[in-house]
C-alpha cells in the first residue's frame, strides 16, 4: 500500500511538473511571439510612412521622408529574419508588393513606349510636312494633346497602386494589433494622404499621423 501511494506521489509530482514546464513554454511562446509582432509592427508602420510619401511626391506634394520604401522591404528579406510580417504571419504581403511593384514598372514602361510613339508620328509628321504637303504639320502637332492624356492616366494608375499597397500594409498592421493586443498609439504613423480605410487621423504640432484600428481577429 505504501508503495501505491509513493508511486502516486511520484506521479503527482511528475505531472506538476510536465504542467509546469507546459505553461513555462507556453508563457515562453506568447512572449516570443509578442515581440515579434512589435518588431513587425515597427516595420510596417516605417513601410506604410514611406510609401504614402512617394504617393504624395507623385502627386506633386512636396514632402520630406528619408526612408525608401523598397529598400525597407528588401533590406528585412536580406536579413533573413524568419519571424517577420512577411513570412511568417502573412505570405501573401511578399507577393502582393512583387506584384505591385512590377505592376508600377509595366504601367512606366507603357507610358514610356507612348511617348515615344506620339513623339515619333509628331516628328514623321512634320518632316513629310516640310517636304512634301504643310498640312501635315498641323496633323503633327494636333498628336501631342494625347501625350497630356497619356501622363494623366499613368498618374492615375500609378497613384491607385501605390494607395493599394498602402492600404495592404494598414490592413496587416491592423490584424497585427488586435491579435496581439498591441497598443495603436505606440505605433502611429505619418500620413500625407487621407483616403485609407481603418484609421483615424490625428494631428501632432505641424504632422499629421495616422492611428490604426485593431482589427478583431
Amino acid at each position: 500500500m505504501t508503495c501505491i501511494l509513493r508511486v502516486r506521489e511520484m506521479a503527482d509530482v511528475d505531472t506538476q511538473i510536465k504542467d509546469s514546464v507546459e505553461v513555462a513554454l507556453d508563457l515562453n511562446e506568447r512572449e516570443v511571439y509578442s515581440h515579434i509582432a512589435r518588431e513587425s509592427a515597427e516595420d510596417i508602420r516605417r513601410i506604410i510612412s514611406s510609401i504614402d510619401s512617394e504617393r504624395a511626391r507623385k502627386k506633386g506634394f512636396f514632402v520630406y521622408y528619408r526612408d525608401d520604401w523598397d529598400d525597407l522591404i528588401r533590406e528585412r528579406i536580406r536579413k533573413g529574419k524568419r519571424h517577420t510580417a512577411f513570412d511568417f504571419y502573412n505570405p501573401a504581403l511578399l507577393d502582393i508588393w512583387e506584384a505591385k511593384v512590377e505592376e508600377l514598372k509595366n504601367v512606366r514602361k507603357a507610358e514610356y513606349f507612348l511617348y515615344a510613339v506620339i513623339g515619333g508620328a509628331a516628328g514623321a509628321l512634320t518632316v513629310a510636312g516640310l517636304l512634301f504637303w504643310w498640312p501635315f504639320i498641323a496633323l503633327g502637332a494636333s498628336i501631342f494633346p494625347f501625350a497630356i492624356w497619356v501622363r494623366d492616366r499613368a498618374r492615375e494608375k500609378k497613384d491607385l497602386i501605390y494607395h493599394q499597397l498602402t492600404q495592404f500594409f494598414i490592413d496587416e498592421m491592423r490584424v497585427l494589433l488586435g491579435k496581439y493586443r498591441l497598443d495603436p498609439e505606440r505605433y502611429r504613423f505619418k500620413v500625407f494622404n487621407d483616403d485609407y480605410f481603418g484609421v483615424r487621423t490625428v494631428r501632432i504640432g505641424r504632422e499629421t499621423f495616422a492611428i490604426a484600428e485593431p482589427m478583431d481577429v
